[in-house]
């Protein structure tokens, strides 16, 4: 797992959101992972990062995965909500990654009935998603406030840091964060719902295999969206499957399990 730093570069005030379509990219320059110690390049031009300077940075941290920032924008009307989604941008590195933080509109300033998702390239937040389908969510409301940027901002770290889950899980899609009238939400998709592994057809349950483990690995998943959210032993994060949520018609299915 690899953790993005949290104290990312301090956004330039500015008297208006830069609209979602005008968001700049970080500028042209090397991408690496690691810079072996040195302040400068093979070249001696000194090495510059977005902690340095955010505006004329010249090296980029690669990230793990891709992701793609989608926004839903509140309905003006009987819109379909797939109207309503937007795809924003697409990033690979820590520099994209603040570059695009700090010239949205923050979560808290968002209208109600607008939503951010941050999922992993290629996968889109709805639940028809072939990706998607068969998973489910972890989900925490927070009643009677304004959303805190600083626990949505956790969440999208602790995701493009990989430290939601084991390298070997596979199961994190994206985070996503609600805004309503009385209160904000915020979720972690994950690409299974916990089902117990199915034999190969014609064949019979290997004995061997923990048909609980497909849960247990959804829990500690669970337990790691907690500690990312800070939240109290007494409050908990309940998990629902996509699938439950699309029978009932509504994202607030019953809780398969709870951390």
């Amino acid at each position: 797992m690899a953790e993005v730093a949290s104290n990312g570069p301090t956004p330039a005030p500015q008297s208006e959101p830069v609209p979602l379509d005008t968001i700049p990219i970080s500028p042209n320059g090397a991408v690496t992972d690691v810079t072996n110690g040195s302040d400068k390049f093979d070249d001696g031009e000194k090495i510059v990062t977005v902690f340095d300077d955010p505006a004329n940075f010249n090296v980029k941290h690669q990230l793990q995965n891709s992701w793609t920032l989608w926004f839903t924008k509140p309905p003006s009307g009987k819109q379909d909500w797939n109207e309503l989604l937007k795809e924003v941008i697409s990033f690979n590195s820590v520099e994209e990654f603040w570059g695009i933080y700090n010239n949205i509109t923050p979560a808290s300033e968002l209208a109600q009935k607008s939503d951010y998702h941050l999922f992993k390239q290629g996968v889109r937040p709805e639940w028809e998603d072939p990706q998607n389908k068969h998973g489910g969510r972890w989900s925490y409301t927070f009643k009677g406030s304004k959303a805190n940027d600083e626990t949505w901002l956790n969440i999208m770290l602790a995701g493009i840091g990989e430290m939601l889950e084991d390298e070997q899980d596979d199961e994190v899609m994206g985070v996503v964060v609600n805004i309503r009238k009385a209160f904000w939400r915020v979720g972690l998709w994950t690409r299974s719902a916990g089902q117990p592994p199915r034999p190969p057809k014609g064949k019979e349950a290997d004995p061997n295999v923990d048909k609980d483990e497909p849960r247990k690995r959804l829990e500690r998943i669970g337990k790691r969206f907690k500690d990312v959210l800070a939240l109290g032993p007494g409050e908990q994060v309940e998990f629902s499957g996509h699938a439950d949520s699309a029978h009932s018609g509504s994202s607030r299915a019953k809780a398969k399990f709870t951390v």
